[in-house]
């Protein structure tokens, strides 16, 4: 299963984008899920919470659905 996320800036760290996408519920709870889970960013393997993802980056989340990034939406 694939899902879009639409960015509201021109970037974001992947920590922020996994609260952001209702994966995990707080900052806090980011480094424990990066220790436990493979995330691929863009086919290559992740796990700095601070990486800049940007519109275009395809995430592959162990047992998650995998996440494509979208630039803001124009106005």
């Amino acid at each position: 299963m694939t899902r879009e996320i639409r960015l509201n800036s021109d970037e974001i760290t992947l920590g922020q984008l996994l609260k952001f996408a209702d994966i995990i519920s707080s900052g806090g709870e980011v480094k424990p899920f990066l220790a436990e889970h493979l995330i691929r960013v863009n086919g290559e393997r992740e796990n700095r919470r601070g990486r800049k993802l940007r519109a275009g980056d395809i995430l592959q989340i162990e047992g998650y659905e995998k996440l494509i990034l979208m630039g803001k939406e124009p106005v």
